[in-house]
């Protein structure tokens, strides 16, 4: 068994998965139609090419950092300034970063891979208007999503990981997971197609849990809150 593991920060991210109208809402973690709809990008696919192979992976996330919710208050009118169009609120996640990891057949996530070093078409976390940050490919991990987030190393950034002084960190994560598991959750979020004359979605099944990592930049006895640091003194 096999996951390919993905990093996915940016200065804004939005995943909604119930936005109507003029309220375009965020989830708090990555959506699987949204992480879906980037892989199909990556490999070339278009909006009304079928789904059918990238349906059967399977998805988790992990938050490294939260970020902060920021909403965009947004007016337009139209190109001869005669009308005004309705006002909309769009939501987004500030200075998020998410560990992704897909599984599925070794064949597939290697042609995803491959796809992802050189997409075919631009990447976005969510929305057109947030590409993605730094380096979104981490690698191949043994074992299924949850053990793929579980080894994977906390990937925060610095700043984050430098405010916490514990060996360890707790983090949630959202897991791909049979119906009728014990705690789980239902949501409207497995993409059917994403033909914009005729958009469809299922429902995706998930477990919300936490996982402990170790912390890599603890220092025992260290003090994360020294001011004699600034001075780099030993």
């Amino acid at each position: 068994m096999t996951a390919l593991v993905l990093r996915l920060a940016a200065p804004l991210q939005s995943w909604g998965t119930s936005s109507r109208f003029t309220r375009r809402g965020t989830d708090l973690a990555p959506s699987r139609s949204g992480v879906i709809g980037l892989l199909a990008a990556a490999k070339g696919l278009s909006r009304v090419d079928p789904l059918d192979e990238l349906r059967d992976l399977r998805i988790g996330v992990r938050v490294e950092q939260a970020g902060q919710l920021e909403r965009d208050f947004q007016t337009a009118r139209t190109r001869d300034g005669s009308r005004s169009m309705p006002l909309s609120y769009r939501f987004y996640l500030a200075d998020a970063v998410f560990v992704v990891a897909v599984e599925g057949a070794t064949t597939l996530l290697d042609d995803l891979a491959a796809a992802l070093r050189r997409p075919a078409f631009p990447l976005f976390l969510g929305r057109r208007s947030c590409p993605p940050a730094g380096k979104l490919l981490v690698g191949m991990a043994t074992g299924d999503i949850k053990q793929a987030l579980t080894g994977t190393p906390w990937l925060a950034s610095p700043a984050i990981r430098r405010r916490h002084a514990a060996s360890q960190v707790r983090l949630d994560t959202v897991l791909d997971c049979p119906p009728g598991t014990p705690g789980s959750d239902t949501v409207r979020d497995d993409p059917i197609s994403f033909d914009p004359r005729h958009r469809q979605y299922g429902w995706r099944t998930v477990h919300r849990v936490p996982i402990t990592v170790p912390n890599p930049d603890h220092r025992p006895g260290h003090d994360p809150h020294d001011p004699m640091d600034l001075l780099e003194c030993t």
